[in-house]
Parts: structure tokens; sequence; C-alpha cells
């Protein structure tokens, strides 16, 4: 027989189930809000970036009176020969007009992880908006990619 004073010091079988399946259904709960968050976050890194690199693209011609013949341009730590004019024509540029780089390193699309889109607008004109996310389809809010 036990004496009263001892207790056994651990949990029954029947407690730690119910501890586990507290915690399976909390997590069961949190999960979906956590993945929407994390592709949400996703979404506005690709906005940032996007406002990012027209903003140098937009720098680079404000300084040249050229657009950048790629994005790579944008990195170069030399000025680059040519580059395009709004019509999409190769121009020269003159080296003492330009200021950068103007950025370290041209992201990739956090959404899709692939190079950004830079293409001349469908008039043929070169503009800063002429870099696009790489993905296609729509964002977490039913918003398509393309109008990003």
């Amino acid at each position: 027989m036990r004496s009263p004073r001892t207790r056994n010091k651990g949990f029954t079988l029947a407690e730690m189930m119910t501890v586990v399946g507290i915690m399976a259904v909390l997590t069961a709960m949190a999960t979906p809000s956590f993945v929407g968050s994390f592709q949400r976050s996703r979404e506005n890194a690709l906005r940032s970036d996007l406002a990012v690199v027209r903003s140098a693209v937009q720098m680079f011609f404000t300084d040249t009176g050229a657009f950048p013949s790629s994005l790579a341009d944008l990195t170069v730590t030399t000025a680059p020969g040519t580059g395009r004019s709004r019509t999409g024509t190769s121009v020269n540029i003159d080296f003492r007009d330009w200021r950068g780089p103007y950025l370290a390193t041209v992201p990739n699309d956090p959404i899709s992880g692939t190079a950004f889109t830079y293409y001349p607008s469908p008039s043929g004109a070169f503009r800063a908006g002429a870099v696009a996310s790489s993905m296609s389809g729509n964002d977490s809010s039913g918003v398509a990619f393309s109008t990003y």
C-alpha cells in the first residue's frame, strides 16, 4: 500500500492525448492564415521590387536620354555604349551623362523566382513601366500580376 504522502510524478496517457489533440486543433486553425500571409508578403515584395527597378530605369533615362537595352545595364559599373530611344531604336550613350550603377543587383521576381520581364510597350515605345512580373495569372486577391 502506498503512503498518502507519495505522489506519482508524471502524466497519464489520457492527459497526454488531450494535450496533443488540443495542439493539433490549434495548429490546423492557424496554418491557413500563415500560408496566406506568406503569399501576401511575397506579393508586396513584388510590388516593391517592381517600383525600385522602374525607378532605376527612369533615372537611367533621365541621366542619359536613353532607356537601358537590358536590365543588366542598370548594374554595370561603366556606362554602356548604347541604350534604347523611346521608339526602341539603338542610340549611343555619352559616358559623361551616365551616373550609374543604378542598382547593385537586379532582383528576381519574388513570386516566380525568375528574372523580371523588360519589354517595349505595345505601341513600341520604351518606358519605365516596361518592367513587369514574369508571373502569369492572378494574386491572392484576384488581381492580375500583369497589372502590378
